[in-house]
């Protein structure tokens, strides 16, 4: 018997999953409480439908609905067709980031399922649904760790030594959920069974809300299929200064990291506005010891830069740099800039671009193909196999963050959309 979920549905089994009360939104950082809630809900999810999960050395989970008749380890799962996406969150992020492409697939594999029994669909490769961890970065610092790990598009000895908030390290905490630390990385075998790659995804920005695709009610389309994904990369500067008393240090004789960082966030803001197609941030700042009656000894300050240009995105970073040392030495500081990742721009497989916007015109005529400024598991696996993307409409433009929003019937053209996409491509 085929079982038969809406994507609502799933998505409102795991609503108080990670709910952050402090933050608003949820938090589910990789390998917390709530992230391996989900993943058992993935787990169980799947094996309702009789596919067959596992978890491969690098943390991905994978639920595979094979061939009728072939052993799992049969050669007939080479070059097979995976979909998917994420459960973890940024702190205090929306219900739809990464949940809502999971979900989806779930869901489609439920219409392929019953395309199948009644004769419509006729398979010739394997279809998984993956799961990735820690695409956010939230946790360790790198965005897709997973996905970074099996393309070999990291070294495993740099991702086993970054450390969280308590000084954890990611070997120790990979280590205590199941994994063996030394046989991560670059995995050809799992690399080898996968033919194409479609992920979806809530849109995370304003593209389909634009005058350019909305209509006379301001509504855009539901889908749009993804183009490319800007470069985009993390830095660490650390400014030292000299941490002393905050009451007994006259203001003259202070070396204060803290207001070096604030003058940097400005400046990080101007140059970005300064550049067409620029997007800089600084999400993230930490001051050591962080007291309150403390003038810092060194804060710490995470820069997010992206652009379509790889060359501007480094010139960006070099020239934010030049200016941090100036501030740094204007207050008696010192500063060190630290690379943590990096991505340079990817554009889709354009092949299986054109099949997904045949296919998914057969649901959302007319829908546009997007560039996207958020980083993905499919822009890092573009690297080593054919991916692609569609993008859900999220009406009101917000993303990591509470208001991130898809409607219900948007999300079930969504589920649609991807199951004549993977129909199609099957």
């Amino acid at each position: 018997m085929v079982n038969t979920s809406s994507v609502n549905t799933l998505l409102s089994a795991i609503e108080d999953t990670g709910r952050d009360a402090r933050r608003g939104g949820y938090s589910r950082p990789v390998y917390s409480a709530a992230e391996l809630e989900l993943r058992e809900w993935f787990s169980a999810e799947a094996a309702r439908r009789n596919l067959a999960v596992e978890t491969d050395r690098n943390g991905i989970l994978w639920a595979w609905w094979d061939l009728p008749g072939n052993d799992p380890t049969s050669p007939e799962r080479r070059g097979a067709l995976v979909t998917g996406s994420h459960l973890d969150s940024v702190p205090g992020g929306g219900a739809f980031d990464g949940p809502l492409g999971v979900a989806s697939a779930l869901a489609a594999v439920d219409l392929l399922q019953a395309r199948e029994n009644s004769g419509s669909l006729f398979r010739n490769r394997a279809l998984a649904v993956a799961v990735f961890p820690e695409e956010e970065g939230s946790r360790f610092g790198v965005a897709c760790l997973g996905s970074r790990l099996l393309a070999g598009t990291i070294d495993p000895r740099k991702a086993l030594a970054l450390r969280d908030a308590d000084g954890n390290t990611f070997a120790d905490v990979s280590r205590a959920n199941g994994r063996d630390p030394d046989a991560m990385g670059r995995d050809d075998a799992v690399l080898g069974t996968i033919g194409d790659f479609v992920e979806l995804h809530v849109e995370q920005g304003r593209g389909l809300n634009t005058e350019e695709f909305t209509d006379a009610a301001g509504h855009g389309p539901a889908v749009a299929v993804g183009g490319s994904v800007l470069g985009h990369g993390r830095w660490r500067f650390s400014i030292s200064g000299q941490g002393n008393h905050a009451g007994t240090t006259l203001m003259a004789d202070r070396a204060d990291p803290m207001v070096a960082a604030a003058q940097l966030i400005v400046a990080v803001r101007q140059t970005a506005a300064a550049q067409s197609g620029a997007r800089a941030t600084v999400g993230r700042l930490e001051p050591v010891p962080g007291g309150t009656n403390v003038i810092a000894s060194r804060v710490d300050l995470w820069l997010d830069v992206r652009h379509p240009d790889d060359a501007v995105t480094a010139a960006l970073v070099e020239k934010i740099h030049g200016q941090a040392q100036k501030i740094a030495a204007f207050e008696g500081c010192s500063v060190q800039l630290t690379e943590e990742s990096y991505s340079g721009t990817v554009h889709f497989d354009p092949a299986l671009q054109r099949s997904l916007e045949q296919s998914v015109a057969r649901t959302v005529p007319g829908a546009p193909v997007l560039a996207t400024g958020a980083g993905h598991d499919a822009g890092v696996l573009a690297a080593r196999v054919p991916t692609g993307m569609l993008f859900v409409r999220n009406p009101s433009g917000i993303s990591h963050s509470p208001e991130e929003y898809v409607e219900d019937g948007d999300a079930q053209l969504g589920v649609e959309a991807l199951a004549d996409v993977l129909q199609d491509l099957l």
